[in-house]
């Protein structure tokens, strides 16, 4: 599909940008940083591979393999009246009662996965306890005595290969450093090379210090430290952490420099990152948010980035799964839609226009064309005002009850929005005062620690149209700050509920 056709349907071309704009466009939010931070931050583009899902793949195969297996044990006893669907419930329903005693057990943990006699026993015995539990209640439809003996050896035949390729995966992921967690520095000197000794001495270190960022020359501070270079300075954070993919800020500043250490924080609190402040430098008085983890011995924990590993995993597989469901339940709807603007004005039906995503970086999103092609503003230069001239009758219609975002559901599949997140907004977004949105909230940016949603907090609350008070802005902002920092499946869930009952207050609508 080329990037003007859509399902058939040729879309609005953007205009040609302005220079700040082709900038963040092509990706090039590395053009402030040096040499040595460019290269580092370019060879980080893509994210590590989540434990977790190893971990939920391995927990996957020995399901099936499990289920297989009791479905033959069942099916190797039987004398007469065997019923294979229901004994594949009964044996599914064991599987993940097993697979969920091995998880409790913390079988599906990365460095447990990796040793094949203990993940792969770990799983046998919870298995066979099931099958026991089973015959206990007398829920299987075969004597408990013959069932358990080929429960045995068919356990033994499926989990042998499918134990043996996990954790050819599991030692493959750790020895390779797939599932590493990325980290930069701040400070350098003693302090730093304190810190990375400290890590390597950690037998459950999976962090990996990538650079070090320092304003102070190199007779203060080496422009290597236990073999990690410093990369560029403080000023440099923001751009090199939208730039490259990593996961953790640690800072080792040295005593004394509380003031400098809250400046830092207060700079990256618009980033999608865990902080810590390094424990190997005695004297830093901060309030810890909640113990460290084991892997991060000697780590103070300040802040946590909103959607870790595991919360971007489950939060992808939601908006997967309903959003193909939505996209089946509102396609007579979109077709309804497009065709109406065919019909109405000449040009295409959709519209494509460059916004900030997932810690900044553009996406494109897609919309319904709601105004004449020789009108649309895909730069967001002019705020739609109500009883816009730009705006065709049909265009209207559609805005007033939201229509026009519904082809973003597609943005969703592809992985660029979230069913429900902080509205998306566009590079260079102004009020209809013609203000900067990053001038008029400060730290306006922090709303990218998320991605972005087709609907949020603030819209169920009556916050979406025109910004023509620099209050409804901050309103906005402090809409999405809560659902940020209360962000679960269940507020999702309430936001995505609510949407549909909003949309009748059309009052900001146009």
């Amino acid at each position: 599909m080329s990037s003007g056709e859509f399902l058939g349907f040729p879309t609005v071309h953007e205009r040609e940008p302005e220079p700040a704009t082709a900038r963040v466009a092509a990706g090039a939010d590395d053009a402030g940083l040096g040499e040595a931070a460019r290269q580092v931050a370019r060879s980080l583009r893509r994210p590590s591979l989540s434990p977790v899902a190893i971990g939920l793949s391995a927990a996957a195969i020995d399901c099936v393999a499990v289920t297989l297996a009791l479905w033959f044990s069942v099916y190797a006893v039987s004398v007469e009246g065997f019923s294979g669907s229901r004994v594949a419930v009964l044996a599914f329903l064991a599987s993940a009662a097993a697979v969920v005693v091995a998880a409790q057990a913390q079988g599906y943990r990365l460095h447990a996965l990796r040793r094949f006699w203990a993940g792969a026993g770990l799983v046998f015995a919870a298995a066979l306890a099931v099958v026991g539990a089973g015959a206990a209640f007398d829920i299987w439809p075969v004597p408990a005595g013959p069932l358990f003996g080929a429960a045995v050896l068919a356990l033994a035949a499926v989990l042998v290969p499918g134990r043996l390729l996990v954790s050819a995966i599991a030692r493959w992921a750790l020895d390779f450093g797939l599932t590493e967690r990325r980290a930069v520095v701040v400070g350098g000197g003693s302090n730093a090379a304190d810190l990375i000794r400290g890590l390597a001495a950690n037998p459950r270190n999976d962090i990996r210090v990538c650079g070090i960022f320092d304003d102070r020359d190199e007779s203060r501070s080496p422009a290597v430290v236990v073999g990690v270079p410093k990369i560029g300075a403080v000023a440099d954070l923001v751009a090199f952490a939208r730039t490259g993919e990593i996961d953790m800020l640690i800072v080792t500043l040295p005593l004394g420099a509380e003031k400098r250490i809250r400046e830092i924080l207060t700079a990256v609190r618009v980033l999608p990152l865990d902080v810590r402040l390094s424990a190997y430098s005695d004297g830093y008085e901060f309030p810890r948010r909640k113990a460290s983890a084991a892997g991060e011995a000697g780590l103070i924990d300040v802040l946590r980035r909103p959607l870790g590993g595991e919360g971007r995993l489950v939060k992808r597989a939601f908006d997967t799964t309903l959003g193909a469901l939505a996209i089946l339940a509102l396609s007579p709807v979109m077709l309804a839609a497009a065709i109406a603007i065919r019909l109405e004005s000449p040009g295409p039906v959709l519209f494509r226009q460059l916004r900030h995503g997932y810690n900044h970086k553009p996406i494109e999103i897609w919309k319904f064309r709601s105004m004449r092609v020789e009108t649309c503003d895909p730069d967001a230069r002019q705020i739609v005002t109500r009883g816009d001239p730009r705006v065709t009758r049909v265009g209207r219609f559609i805005r007033k009850w939201s229509i026009d975002e519904l082809p973003q559901l597609f943005n969703v599949l592809r992985g660029d929005l979230s069913l429900v997140g902080p509205r998306p907004h566009a590079l260079d977004a102004v009020s209809s005062r013609q203000q900067a949105f990053e001038s008029i909230v400060d730290g306006y940016a922090a709303r990218h620690r998320v991605p972005p949603g087709v609907t949020g907090w603030a819209q169920i609350h009556g916050w979406r149209g025109e910004i023509d008070d620099p209050e409804k802005l901050k309103a906005r902002f402090e809409h999405d700050l809560y659902y940020i920092e209360n962000r679960s499946l269940a507020l999702d869930l309430y936001v995505l509920a609510m949407t549909p009952l909003r949309l009748l207050n059309t009052r900001n609508a146009y």
